[in-house]
């Protein structure tokens, strides 16, 4: 089993910037790549950002340039650094392992971006 425990989320005016963090537990040995996943009301689930072990990264269109994902293996931890924030970008946002063929999922963060 892996667990994932996000924070970082917030409260942020458009402009700005966040930090989501996403803390890894349990059996992480052989974790193939992270991601970040967004939610908003009304709309389907959306990649935002991933990285694999080898440290490959890909981003939503809607995204690049602006965010940024990295991770930290000496504290089992991945980021995604978030600038110039828009209102849309406005989601609950997932952590996400994939390990062999089991994918886990973190309880979300909540992101609200103001105009």
């Amino acid at each position: 089993q892996v667990q994932l425990v996000e924070s970082g989320g917030g409260l942020v005016q458009a402009g700005g910037s966040l930090r989501l963090s996403c803390a890894t537990s349990g059996s992480i040995f052989r974790i193939t790549a992270m991601g970040w996943y967004r939610l908003a009301p009304g709309k389907q689930r959306e990649l935002v950002a991933s990285i694999t072990a080898g440290g490959t990264t890909n981003y939503a269109d809607s995204v690049k340039g602006r965010f940024t994902i990295s991770r930290d293996n000496a504290k089992n931890t991945v980021y995604l650094q978030m600038n110039s924030l828009k209102p849309e970008d406005t989601a609950v946002y997932y952590c996400n392992a994939q390990r062999f063929t089991t994918t886990y999922w973190g309880q979300g963060t909540q992101v609200t971006v103001s105009s």
